[in-house]
């Protein structure tokens, strides 16, 4: 019985989750995990060496050599085959991010809620928010407020970025499935197709008592976006390489 694959420490989540031609609408797809993806970036953006990216990453020599290599076989047939490029899954472990310093910090037994922010209202469309609204829940009642500009991110950044500012969930309307997948990668549970007021919705997250719809989605995304192929660590007890 094979031993079962160590976790990946990631230090960087992705910014960007798809790539695709602009001549052609890719009929097919090529899927690099998300330690693949850091591999790659340790060892050809970074310059790291493959020792080097090795203690980053928790692993072998040998396995990464092994992750580089089919990492680079699947840029190279999306490249040459003009397929696009989805990055999402893999076996992992996400290091704790740094908190910007114009976010509060949370308490230790506090849910940060995230809802997608405008004039008082839930943004419907996540990719182009260009705030988010934070709340601190605590025994079932909502203990703190703050209101966060995402500077510009785009839908490949913002789940990154609510990881940065300490979301435990996210309520917004509608979602692309990639955005969906980075959200799990980053453990942020999700709450789509919510609409009205961000108060209420985030008050009623808090009871356990939010009405949302789990399928929904932004539909200019959907001929983009295929199935979810998560492979977490439930835990850090992980073994093997």
């Amino acid at each position: 019985m094979p031993r079962p694959a160590r976790c990946r420490r990631i230090a960087q989540m992705p910014l960007y989750r798809s790539f695709s031609p602009d001549d052609i609408e890719p009929t097919e797809q090529v899927r690099m995990t998300v330690d693949e993806f850091e591999a790659l970036r340790l060892l050809d953006s970074e310059g790291l060496t493959q020792e080097e990216c090795a203690k980053q990453m928790n692993i072998a020599r040998t396995t990464v050599t092994a992750i580089y290599e089919s990492t680079r076989r699947k840029v190279a047939e999306a490249l040459v085959g003009g397929k696009r490029l989805l990055i999402v899954g893999g076996t992992c472990e996400f290091s704790v991010p740094t908190i910007p310093d114009n976010i509060e910090q949370k308490g230790s037994n506090t849910m940060r809620i995230a809802v997608t922010y405008e004039n008082g209202e839930i943004f419907q469309h996540f990719g182009h928010t260009a705030q988010f609204k934070l709340y601190d829940a605590a025994d079932g009642k909502i203990v703190n407020e703050q209101i966060v500009d995402t500077n510009g991110s785009g839908h490949g950044a913002l789940a990154g970025f609510l990881q940065a500012v300490q979301a435990d969930a996210l309520i917004c309307g509608g979602i692309g499935m990639g955005a969906q997948m980075a959200l799990a990668d980053a453990g942020i549970k999700l709450f789509a197709g919510v609409q009205g007021s961000a108060d209420a919705a985030a008050k009623a997250l808090a009871e356990e008592n939010l009405q949302y719809d789990p399928n929904a989605r932004c539909d200019h995304h959907e001929h983009h976006e295929g199935e979810c192929g998560h492979d977490h660590c439930a835990d850090h007890r992980c073994q093997g390489n």
